[in-house]
């Protein structure tokens, strides 16, 4: 008997994962782990379990009305979870709360294994994970680390892959930042308090050609999709745009550049805004976004930076006349606790 992982996405950017067999359906798997889905019927009478399948494979059956899910739902994608059995791991879009499912965030110990600075610029964190099993998250989702001695957290994507035992993270160095300042004495084995995942913005089934737009430290949460990417292998272009202020700025290239041998349809470019910078590209990421990665619209893009960055593409894609076939956005600040996505 088979069983699959499901990755339960609420609105609020909380996510679950349960296992859930491939004679079970969804809604039973999850009350199984105690999370209580929407329902009132659970006969596929009333269609108040409706959710989204954003990626994945299974079997809705024929045992629902079509006042519950019409044809035209089920093709976009719509799935009762009170008939929804999996073959295949799976994403679902929730469009309640976590809490109004009675479920909440899951918390879980690390300790420091290494602290390495880049410049001025960044630092990379790695944590090993207590326990024996590794988190799951979505590719691009972000947890909250708590600062020790501080009663505050601050929020940063995963730059790693889900499954490991050993998760990273590129954080921006902020002068006199609550996060950076600690990072400067952190010493290795410090336990750290996480809760996560968190997030809308996560890499969805590969379908078309993508479009990755990373600021800065943004970066991060793109090293976790291409990972995933790269254990995939998909047949579709991946190109990514790595915009930076300075050329200090600048990191972690030669990680971008191993992913070009990794995945035979992935090409990235960086781009510098300091007018001062002998880089071969400055100016903005709208300024070096050709017409064929837009590819007529049909692409998926997504984003990650700070909310400038998101503002002028969004304009530049209006002044443009393009629609993406979807585009996904990541907004943050440097001392933001918590993020915004969509």
């Amino acid at each position: 008997m088979a069983s699959y992982r499901i990755a339960l996405n609420f609105e609020d950017g909380v996510t679950r994962f349960v296992e859930c067999r491939d004679d079970e359906k969804v809604l039973d798997a999850a009350f199984r782990n105690k999370i209580n889905l929407p329902m009132d019927c659970s006969d596929g009478v009333c269609g108040t379990c409706k959710c989204r399948a954003e990626s994945g494979a299974y079997d809705l059956g024929d045992d629902f009305i079509d006042d519950a899910l019409t044809a035209d739902e089920a093709a976009s994608g719509l799935v009762l979870t009170c008939q929804m059995k999996p073959s295949s791991d799976c994403v679902i879009a929730v469009p309640t709360t976590a809490a109004a499912c009675k479920t909440g965030q899951q918390k879980f110990t690390a300790s420091v294994a290494s602290v390495v600075p880049h410049n001025d610029a960044a630092i990379v964190l790695e944590l090993d994970i207590e326990g024996a099993a590794a988190p799951a998250f979505l590719p691009g989702q972000y947890v909250n680390i708590d600062v020790p001695g501080s009663g505050q957290s601050r929020s940063y994507s995963f730059s790693s892959a889900s499954g490991e035992t050993r998760v990273g993270f590129l954080i921006k160095k902020i002068p006199g930042g609550l996060m950076s300042t600690w990072l400067e004495h952190a010493e290795v084995g410090t336990k750290l308090e996480l809760t996560g995942p968190l997030g809308s913005f996560y890499l969805r089934e590969v379908q078309r050609p993508l479009l990755f737009l990373a600021g800065g430290t943004g970066l991060a949460p793109f090293l976790s999709m291409l990972e995933v990417l790269a254990r995939t292998n998909p047949e579709q272009k991946v190109h990514l745009i790595y915009g930076v202020t300075r050329d200090l700025d600048l990191v972690l290239v030669d990680e971008i550049e191993a992913y070009t041998k990794r995945l035979a349809n992935f090409t990235f470019d960086t781009v510098v805004a300091d007018v001062a910078s002998s880089h071969p590209r400055k100016g903005w990421v709208t300024q070096h976004m050709p017409e064929d990665v837009l590819n007529g619209g049909d692409v998926d893009v997504y984003l990650c930076g700070p909310p400038p960055m998101v503002d002028a593409v969004r304009k530049h894609l209006d002044d443009t006349g393009v629609r993406p076939n979807s585009f996904h956005y990541e907004k943050f600040t440097p001392n933001a606790v918590a993020k915004e996505a969509a």
